[in-house]
């Protein structure tokens, strides 16, 4: 007798995905007061607190790792229904979760999944994060795969490298002539207002400290790639662009390199779980093909 059955392990993705026990109730087509129970019996075989009541609800350490297993059971049940309905009818399309940064996001990542969705009979639910922590909802569990800027697996997962997406300091010719006249731009460049993706992203802050040896002293945040890159063009100030994003308007001189000779490279890894399935495998495949066209190899 299996210690987490099917009904167990589905009541928790609806309510990891649905964020209430009314939600996840209503997903399943139960009672609040079942989905209650499934997740009671969940902690008695497991001898652990699953479910934080919170709101939205939260998971618990052994939470994430019975989410994990779900979605692998999830995941192999998919690959097997693929498997079975060769010549009948599709069935629900399976979600695929993924993690990817911003920048992948808005530069090339989405073409790698063009198409999947109908030929494999998915959908995608794309977490955007961080490249630096996007293994953290691989652990938890709450992805099957992401874009990352680690090397080391996470446990139970499987790395290969992607490329390096190339970053160049710009700002509009208008930014550098008021902020930096000639032959003073690394002198300058700290003090002068930089854009800033949101409070996690450091990208700015260390190359303001590998190039010049400062910090920046006024910081726009603008937290969505595309107008990130946007702010930039309008004049707000200087910022850390993909090449995907900057070499265009670089030769069009609607913006000028600051720092010539000094690019950042961002390695980035594609992490999936250690699992044997032809659906992981189509999805990885497609990010893999994508990423040696758009990236630096």
């Amino acid at each position: 007798m299996h210690r987490f059955s099917l009904e167990q392990l589905d009541t928790l993705l609806a309510l990891v995905d649905t964020g209430s026990f009314d939600a996840a109730a209503s997903r399943l087509h139960v009672t609040p007061s079942a989905v209650s129970q499934r997740v009671k019996a969940m902690e008695q075989a497991s001898g652990r607190v699953v479910v934080r009541r919170t709101s939205p609800v939260t998971l618990t350490e052994a939470g994430d790792v019975l989410l994990r297993y779900a979605r692998q059971v999830d995941l192999l049940e998919a690959d097997t229904l693929r498997t079975l309905r060769v010549d009948s009818e599709p069935g629900r399309p399976f979600q695929v979760s993924l993690a990817v940064n911003a920048d992948s996001l808005a530069t090339w990542f989405l073409d790698a999944l063009a198409g999947l969705g109908e030929s494999l009979g998915v959908v995608f639910d794309l977490h955007r994060e961080d490249q630096e922590r996007t293994t953290a909802l691989l652990r938890a569990g709450t992805v099957i795969a992401a874009v990352t800027s680690t090397r080391d697996a996470v446990q139970g997962c499987v790395t290969e490298p992607l490329g390096v997406m190339r970053y160049r300091a710009v700002a509009t010719p208008g930014f550098r002539d008021r902020w930096m006249p000639r032959g003073s731009a690394p002198i300058r460049l700290a003090d002068s207002p930089v854009v800033t993706f949101d409070r996690n992203d450091d990208l700015q802050a260390a190359f303001l400290q590998e190039y010049c040896g400062g910090s920046a002293t006024a910081s726009h945040y603008v937290p969505t790639s595309a107008d990130f890159a946007r702010a930039i063009t309008l004049g707000f100030g200087w910022g850390l662009l993909p090449e995907q994003q900057c070499l265009e308007p670089l030769s069009e001189a609607v913006l000028v390199e600051l720092a010539p000779g000094h690019p950042v490279d961002v390695p980035l890894y594609w992490q999936r779980w250690n699992l044997a399935s032809p659906l992981l495998d189509a999805v990885s495949a497609a990010v893999r093909d994508r990423a040696a066209i758009e990236l630096r190899q």
